[in-house]
């Protein structure tokens, strides 16, 4: 059976006419032929075209002409759309047409058609047979059929077509030539629409017939866009998606294109166009610290684009946490309404299990989640963090492909494995994991910190180091042990450095101290496995198992 969500002419791989690539290198398919010369011309068609051009009533659609740019069109279309949501009691008038049949292209009975108040977007396209004589009375007598006259007829265009080209490339009209029904016989069909959409669809048609548009303003080609999905031309979906996305983006057209409406986005054909308008946000907004007036104005599909990214240039994913509220607290006042949208659309994107224990237990407590979702969402991080590394591993590897949670992002702060004791010494052991390319990366003085740890009650932090030999000699790898800035508290710490290394893979003690902490101060060695950066970079370096630097601090509170 035929798919109707493609052309009927090779549609997976028909090759459009934006690709550079030569005559003869263009792989040939009848859905590349161009029939540009066929259009409008009474020799080549079947069928006479009829379109009738209504007037704009709710005024909700721009007019490309006047917009330069997708960021006007968006602009101007969000201005419209709030016009529209303010007008109130808008009359339906239904009147009886005795002379004519009122169809739309998928059959539908008046029950179902949505009254013009509801049409915020285009109206639906009418499909016209004019039947005459006894035919005529006939289906007045048993299709009862209604118009809804919610405009009137500005002007009237007539176009000659040719119903195999249009029906090859359309299911819309595909059903219309071939359903069996009086209808499909007519020589005449009429096309109702909005002047808003006139020179859309005539793009579109001759699109159809040449497998190119006659313009490349962005506006127009998001008008064409938008038809080509009501007339189910999937082509030339294809192919003003890949026009849109070779276009400069920006924050508005980016934001435009991830809110089309869903019958658009559920599309293949444009699903590579909102891609690039996701990786495009991802890529501007990185930084979220750096731009957060802008991210927190930003509406609910852009947020969810920039969390989605594994490359998100933060602290920690306690960060993360801690804007996703800020901005949800901002967006939606009411409490209601912000658990919905936290508990069904952000709270996946947020990636508790690289959350720091301390800020788990403050997600328990949160009124703004439900809290058998947040009990869910913290005893899921817990048990990842509580499973052995190549258990976590697998689960990352796992959740790649969808929801990502367990996938760890670029943090500038590395998180860290804490295991904390009470008794018979306040101590805690804290492991630190590092990627080869992340220790590259440090050359030639660069650092990495990891998250903050606690231990009686004061934040703690480890720093790695690529820095000069106390003999300023040779560069090599250091680690430190600093504590956050909190007063005047000092504190009295035992601590010992280890890293695993082969052949055994088990911890190996490097440096063991002691030292008295006040608030922002560190201590460490500058060259904790005593040989040069060369050497512990090398390929055949004791110290990278599996592409990863093992490292351990031990701390115990001194009295």
């Amino acid at each position: 059976m035929k798919d109707f969500n493609s052309d009927l002419f090779d549609p997976g791989t028909a090759t459009t006419v934006m690709e550079d690539s030569s005559d003869s290198s263009r792989r040939a398919s009848s859905s590349d032929a161009d029939f540009a010369f066929a259009f409008n011309d009474s020799n080549f068609s079947d069928r006479i075209l009829r379109i009738e051009i209504m007037s704009d009533p709710l005024d909700t659609r721009p007019d490309s002409d006047s917009c330069a740019t997708i960021a006007d069109w968006a602009r101007h279309r969000k201005r419209r759309r709030e016009d529209v949501i303010k007008k109130e009691n808008v009359v339906v008038d239904l009147t009886l047409l005795p002379d004519e049949q009122i169809l739309n292209g998928n059959q539908t009975d008046i029950d179902d058609c949505v009254p013009c108040e509801n049409q915020d977007e285009e109206a639906d396209a009418m499909v016209e047979e004019s039947p005459t004589g006894d035919e005529a009375a006939n289906s007045i007598d048993n299709d009862s059929s209604w118009s809804m006259d919610c405009s009137s007829v500005v002007r009237v265009k007539t176009l000659h077509i040719s119903s195999p080209i249009l029906a090859a490339k359309s299911p819309f009209f595909y059903k219309l030539f071939s359903n069996g029904m009086r209808e499909s016989e007519q020589r005449h069909v009429t096309l109702r629409i909005n002047a808003s959409e006139e020179a859309a669809l005539m793009e579109l048609l001759n699109f159809m017939y040449s497998n190119t548009l006659g313009t490349t303003s962005p506006p127009v080609v998001l008008d064409v866009l938008m038809a080509a999905d009501k007339f189910e031309v999937a082509s030339c979906m294809r192919y003003c998606s890949k026009l849109l996305r070779n276009m400069p983006m920006t924050p508005e057209s980016a934001l435009l294109y991830l809110e089309l409406p869903s019958s658009v986005l559920m599309g293949d054909a444009v699903q590579p166009l909102t891609d690039a308008a996701k990786q495009y946000l991802a890529s501007k907004y990185k930084d979220i610290t750096k731009f957060q007036d802008e991210v927190m104005s930003l509406p609910l599909a852009g947020v969810e684009a920039i969390l989605a990214s594994d490359d998100l240039h933060v602290a920690s994913e306690d960060a993360v946490y801690d804007f996703v509220l800020k901005w949800a607290r901002t967006q939606y006042p009411k409490l209601e309404e912000r658990r919905e949208v936290l508990g069904t659309r952000l709270a996946r994107l947020i990636r508790f299990p690289y959350m720091t224990c301390r800020k788990l237990k403050k997600v328990l407590t949160c009124n703004d989640f439900e809290h058998d979702g947040a009990s869910k969402l913290v005893l899921e991080a817990l048990f990842f963090k509580a499973e052995a590394p190549h258990r976590q591993q697998i689960l990352a590897a796992e959740s790649a492909s969808l929801n990502r949670i367990f996938v760890e992002r670029a943090y500038k702060y590395r998180p860290v494995k804490v295991v904390e004791f009470e008794l018979p010494r306040q101590q805690c052991v804290v492991y630190l994991d590092l990627k080869r390319e992340e220790c590259a990366n440090l050359f030639p003085s660069g650092r990495v910190y990891s998250q903050a740890f606690h231990l009686g009650g004061q934040g703690f932090f480890l720093s790695a180091h690529c820095n000069m030999d106390q003999q300023s000699s040779f560069h090599c790898f250091g680690l430190f042990l600093g504590m956050q800035e909190k007063g005047s508290v000092s504190f009295a710490v035992d601590y010992e450095f280890a890293a695993r290394s082969r052949p055994t893979e088990e911890f190996v003690s490097k440096y063991k101290g002691n030292y008295t902490f006040t608030g922002g101060k560190a201590v460490g060695y500058r060259n904790l496995f005593a040989i040069p950066w060369t050497s512990f970079m090398a390929e055949d370096s004791l110290y990278f198992i599996n592409g990863v630097l093992h490292l351990r601090a031990e701390l115990t509170i001194r009295h």
